[in-house]
């Protein structure tokens, strides 16, 4: 029995470029959605170990919306590394002022915490309008 295992190689690896339109889109469904794709876990040759994934550019990201209460109770944490320096950021207030960030920290905590997952966070692009800079990449519609 000659069983032998695949392995994807640098240069075998084709990346395609997606466009997201976060319109009226639930935030945690959107999210998992984009990492799958940053992750590759939809091609033949995926592989836990290797970045296979493709780009993916998301647009409106200003028009995502969450369900339930989170828009009232959702905060999101950071630490200065301080003594004390806990920050506390209620979803409301990074909605109006870094809307991107809301969709980036989502797809974060969805990705690997690992040196693989913050190679594969770099695929992905937020933009607060409908206009990306990304059109000679030919970037082709992501149905979610």
């Amino acid at each position: 029995m000659n069983d032998i295992t695949y392995a994807p190689k640098v240069g075998e690896i084709e990346r395609q470029w997606f466009v997201v339109d976060a319109t009226d889109k639930v935030l945690g469904r959107l999210a998992s959605e984009i990492a799958q794709v940053l992750r590759g876990k939809g091609k033949p040759e995926y592989a836990p170990h290797a970045d296979v994934g493709d780009h993916v550019i998301v647009i409106n990201a200003d028009k995502v919306r969450v369900t339930g209460n989170k828009a009232e109770s959702k905060v999101y944490y950071r630490h200065t590394g301080y003594p004390g320096g806990l920050r506390v950021t209620p979803y409301s207030r990074m909605a109006e002022r870094h809307p991107d960030r809301i969709i980036r920290k989502a797809v974060r905590g969805m990705l690997p915490h690992t040196k693989l997952g913050r190679m594969q966070l770099k695929k992905l692009r937020v933009y607060v309008g409908g206009e990306h800079r990304h059109q000679a990449q030919n970037p082709q519609p992501l149905e979610l």
